[in-house]
């Protein structure tokens, strides 16, 4: 194929994404296939010879549509939402031309300083104060990585880089069981290990009890080992919780630990002012990670880190050997620096078109009208004779069990949740909570509508009462 061609060949897939659109609300959400049904469509070796592109495109509408769980369905309640919003979808079509490394700020200035603005764009709108930076990370993994690496090379007094850790103070890293494991898998690559991240007791509402943290730093200290951070959580993956911010990070100043707050999904929520109390203190942690390629609708992946300070993290990260040196611009930000890959997409132009396409006010819109849909589901669901709110509405996210008088209340959820992803109307994921098998409900997809969230209760009830 030749540039020549390009623009037929995305007329056409411009037109298949036109229809794809349109006809997705009749698609299953979750894929139908069995697991190798799609490898056993495709030739096991790779050709010798070029192929049209016509046998290309024909074979890409054949094979893969089978094969996709829609992600982008209005009906998608399912982990967190991955959204693409159409002004995403466009400017990341030009990205795609573009294919810019933009790794240092002279292999593409715009795409750096963009970026710079981008992230201040939204401090703002989350109501962080001046003096925060940040940087595009690909996913919240990513932001949480480099924030243990800056606590374990900060607690090392900046060595660990160099020396490693061979024969050195074992560190602690502190969280509630309520945070990601993306935390954990940080623990594991930094080099600190499973064991010594210490996850801490909750209270009744989830929240990180901050007497069972200070007791677990003071019997870390005495046994000898270095506490060195604190993950803190705002809207918890399993059923939504967050911690009660202030009372932990006084503990931290005391203890001098840094803190890195993981609001991956719920951190959208904080454009609209009046939940910004849920996450009362953010702007005391060193470290805030949040996608806006969860609730906010920016093409995955696009996880903004903002940094309180980044000192630390750039004297953690940063490597500037003389062939990634601009020669006569000492002062420009070279944003690969601040984080692990040294290769870096051109990330914040989809922001750039997302902000400008709905506004502020549009986005809220959508993220108030995500929670308001919830509880209504959640209310109505709560007077069914058959089924139990276990956690309440958290954000957009509640879980619940099918409890039908006489069954075991797991084995029926689960057996449920089977039928409601087969049956390919709505879609949904599980999770463990309190020793029980439960469903969780999120609300988040970028258009989907109270109808769309109103038509679970009937597939619920319909599946639950066929059982």
């Amino acid at each position: 194929m030749k540039y020549a061609d390009y623009e037929k060949w995305t007329a056409r897939a411009t037109r298949w994404i036109k229809t794809y659109f349109a006809t997705l609300p009749d698609q299953p959400v979750r894929a139908q296939t069995a697991p190798g049904d799609i490898a056993a469509r495709l030739p096991v070796s790779p050709p010798e010879q070029a192929e049209p592109m016509e046998r290309i495109f024909d074979d890409f509408e054949r094979i893969v549509p089978d094969g996709l769980t829609h992600w982008q369905h209005p009906r998608f309640f399912a982990y967190f939402p991955a959204n693409a919003a159409p002004a995403s979808m466009i400017a990341e079509q030009l990205t795609n031309a573009i294919a810019a490394q933009a790794m240092l700020w002279q292999t593409s200035p715009a795409a750096t300083e963009i970026e710079l603005v981008m992230v201040d764009w939204l401090r703002q709108a989350l109501g962080l104060p001046e003096g925060f930076k940040g940087v595009i990370q690909d996913s919240a993994s990513s932001a949480t990585l480099a924030a243990v690496l800056t606590m374990r090379e900060r607690a090392l007094g900046f060595s660990g880089n160099k020396t490693g850790l061979s024969g050195r103070e074992r560190l602690r890293i502190y969280a509630s069981a309520q945070v990601h494991s993306s935390i954990d898998k940080a623990c594991w690559v930094a080099g600190i290990g499973q064991e010594n991240l210490v996850k801490i007791d909750t209270d009744a509402n989830f929240s990180m009890r901050p007497d069972a943290l200070q007791a677990a730093i003071d019997a870390d200290r005495t046994a000898g080992y270095t506490p060195a951070g604190l993950v803190l959580c705002t809207g918890g993956t399993a059923i939504g919780a967050s911690d009660v911010l202030d009372p932990l990070l006084d503990i931290a100043k005391a203890e001098n630990l840094y803190t890195h707050l993981d609001a991956a999904w719920a951190g959208s929520a904080m454009i609209c002012p009046e939940l910004r109390p849920i996450w009362q203190g953010a702007e005391r942690c060193d470290s805030i990670v949040f996608n806006p390629h969860k609730w906010l609708g920016a093409q995955f992946d696009c996880s903004i880190q903002f940094l309180r300070d980044p000192s630390d993290q750039l004297r953690t990260m940063a490597l500037r050997p003389s062939y990634l040196q601009t020669q006569g611009q000492d002062q420009v930000v070279n944003l690969n620096e601040w984080t692990v890959p040294l290769g870096r997409r051109f990330r914040a132009l989809k922001l750039w078109f997302l902000l400008r396409a709905y506004g502020l006010d549009g986005l809220r819109t959508r993220i108030r009208n995500h929670i308001k849909w919830a509880g209504e589901l959640a209310g109505r669901l709560s007077t069914h004779p058959d089924f139990t709110l276990v956690t309440d509405l958290r954000f957009s996210l509640f879980t619940f069990q099918h409890t039908p008088a006489g069954a075991d209340a797991d084995q029926a959820t689960e057996q449920l949740l089977q039928r409601v992803n087969d049956d390919g109307r709505i879609y949904l994921t599980q999770t463990a909570h309190a020793g029980k098998f439960v469903i969780r409900f999120q609300v988040g997809q970028f258009d989907c509508t109270r109808d769309d969230v109103m038509l679970a209760y009937d597939v619920l009830t319909e599946l639950a009462a066929g059982a």
